[in-house]
């Protein structure tokens, strides 16, 4: 049956076009800038909330993105199977151990919903948990461990927390919010330590701005057939945030569990593009890992000269003790200048800042001083 047009609609398209033609050449300007350019920070803004790496998306990927846009009228299936692929290729596995998703939030979703079906997950009471809260919402039990008093993740107690009704262990690392890393022994000495029936969820969204990404991954434990399923992504030093592209990488018995649980078709056309262009594009890589390094060292330097307390970070963003996380974000708010506020009454004292532009690191670091002082 071939779709149809009712002349109500059609015209209704019609005339929105036709009053768009008739509104005065000011208001047609006014309206095409608004919309022109929707996702980007409105000028004078300093983005410094969101994690993201305003560097990309690299040349190679807008090159890609360009050359592929004349097919976006058809599924990206083939794109998916050529990144997986790819992905597969680099670490000497098949393209049954990759699992694309919208993301590695989504594909983080697909872990805690597929295991969550089976038993309870365990996991710090402080990370990056939209995907265990999305789990939560749907019945699943997670049952959260506090931080050290360092605010790193405590790992014996994460293990002593597990029980027979446990499905999963659930671990960032280096971990979000706090930007701490934790020591690759300790990981693997976890993976190691877990009953056969846990699955160790390990999400290293920020593994390639770690001093050592080879070492500090479980990739290879995957290979040798552990139970482990790994979250990456190509939001952060990859710079594609916004065409949100992710990946899971496991067993391929667990990409089967997952899968039924993935809400992507195909994924994005341009998406799927710009992470192929990138995933090799080591000039860009090595660029943006130099400027996100430099900006962190600006964030860590701001606030020990306003006398502030940072954890050591191995992110793109610095976690700082400040009188009233919330507070200062409204402060430089008003200043135009976004941070994230507190994750909850519990940390209302810590502050996270993400690794932006230079230009608008420096204006923090100009304005933390008198602010927290205020």
């Amino acid at each position: 049956m071939q779709p149809t047009v009712s002349r109500r609609s059609l015209f209704g398209i019609a005339g929105a076009t036709a009053t768009a033609l008739t509104l005065p050449v000011t208001a047609r300007a006014a309206t095409t800038t608004a919309t022109k350019a929707p996702f980007a920070p409105p000028p004078g803004t300093a983005m410094l909330m969101r994690n993201e790496n305003p560097y990309g998306p690299s040349p190679a990927a807008l090159k890609a993105i360009a050359e592929h846009a004349a097919h976006g009228c058809y599924y990206a299936n083939g794109g998916e199977q050529a990144l997986a692929a790819a992905i597969a290729q680099r670490h000497g596995l098949t393209p049954a151990h990759i699992l694309i998703g919208a993301g590695s939030n989504e594909v983080l979703n697909c872990a805690t919903m597929a295991l969550g079906q089976k038993g309870s997950i365990v996991a710090s009471d402080l990370t990056f948990d939209p995907p265990l809260r999305y789990a939560e919402g749907k019945g699943v039990p997670i049952a959260r461990v506090p931080l050290k008093p360092d605010m790193s993740q405590d790992l014996e107690r994460m293990s002593a927390s597990v029980t027979a009704g446990t499905s999963a262990v659930h671990l960032c690392n280096p971990n979000n919010p706090t930007g701490r890393l934790i020591p690759a022994s300790d990981v693997r000495a976890l993976a190691a330590a877990l009953p056969a029936h846990v699955t160790l969820i390990l999400d290293e969204a920020y593994n390639e701005l770690t001093p050592d990404p080879a070492a500090n991954t479980l990739i290879d434990r995957v290979k040798a057939g552990d139970n482990i399923i790994i979250a990456r992504t190509f939001s952060k030093i990859y710079g594609l945030a916004g065409m949100r592209v992710g990946y899971a990488i496991a067993r391929p018995d667990l990409i089967a569990k997952l899968k039924p649980w993935s809400m992507s078709v195909g994924n994005s056309t341009a998406g799927l593009a710009a992470a192929m262009a990138t995933y090799d594009d080591a000039e860009f890589l090595a660029f943006s890992r130099a400027k996100i390094i430099e900006a962190r060292q600006m964030l860590t330097e701001a606030a020990t000269k306003a006398g502030l307390e940072t954890l050591p970070s191995a992110t793109n963003f610095v976690y700082v003790k400040v009188p009233d996380a919330d507070r200062l974000q409204k402060a430089l708010q008003a200043q135009n200048i976004m941070i994230r506020g507190s994750y909850g009454p519990k940390w209302n004292e810590w502050s996270r800042v993400s690794c932006g532009k230079m230009e608008d690191v420096a204006r923090y670091a100009e304005a933390l001083p008198v602010l927290v002082r205020a």
